[in-house]
């Protein structure tokens, strides 16, 4: 989501604009995404109400999407809370991706058209850059949105829509627990040795190539307990000018 988005957001809020419960969940999605809310975090439906202006029904609804995403864990009766995936739960997330994204890999080798190859070498290409020039925000969008591709591409539509939904949570998961301190999960070189196996048919190294990328990112992570304490107001609202 980009930086500009965020102005946009900020402005209709600060005009009074109708905000809905789609935008509030891509604010907190791309709030967790960036680090910014870690686990365990609570949410609060008045909070959020007060956070962007709208009923406590419009704050439910954005916080059942982020529920359906695993983005946050929604309780009877408790306020939701961003999610705090165990130890266990983490790596069966990375294992399952692993299995999921490397066999659409082996399918898709060789079978890319070259607007599509041409797209995806664009994405990689930006998120370099991104990377290069200090921006996280940017480069985590491009690195998405190769994933997206290659899901969106896949013969088998059940396991693009499983890889879909996994790019999703191991992001979320990788942004959690990321190392403290550790600017970027960049890879230098990874996405383009992927595509290159791709653009050439070979299925094995395709599914090495999804292999070794996600164990890298799963070496990055830091599982230790963490105890949130953060002003949502600070992070999803209005500034003091906006009050």
């Amino acid at each position: 989501m980009s930086h500009a988005w965020h102005e946009e957001m900020q402005a209709e809020i600060k005009a009074g604009g109708r905000v809905s419960d789609r935008d509030i969940a891509d604010k907190v999605r791309h709030a967790v995404l960036m680090q910014r809310l870690p686990p365990g975090t609570k949410l609060p439906e008045v909070t959020l109400g007060e956070v962007f202006g709208v009923s406590r029904s419009v704050v439910r609804k954005a916080l059942t999407r982020l529920a359906s995403e695993h983005v946050v864990d929604q309780r009877p009766n408790q306020v939701a809370r961003v999610r705090a995936p165990s130890i266990e739960e983490t790596r069966e997330t990375f294992e399952a991706r692993r299995l999921v994204e490397g066999e659409v890999a082996a399918l898709l080798a060789g079978r890319l058209s070259a607007e599509t190859l041409d797209a995806l070498k664009l994405q990689a290409r930006e998120e370099a850059e991104a990377y290069r020039r200090g921006d996280e925000p940017a480069r985590i969008e491009h690195s998405l949105h190769l994933h997206h591709l290659l899901a969106e591409q896949s013969p088998n539509r059940v396991l693009g829509g499983m890889l879909t939904d996994l790019v999703l949570r191991t992001s979320i998961v990788v942004a959690l627990y990321k190392r403290s301190g550790l600017a970027s999960c960049y890879q230098d070189g990874q996405h383009d040795r992927l595509l290159e196996h791709l653009a050439d048919g070979e299925a094995e190294a395709s599914r090495r190539a999804i292999h070794d990328h996600l164990r890298g990112l799963e070496a990055l992570l830091d599982l230790s307990p963490r105890e949130a304490r953060i002003d949502l107001m600070s992070i999803l609202g209005r500034t003091p000018e906006q009050a």
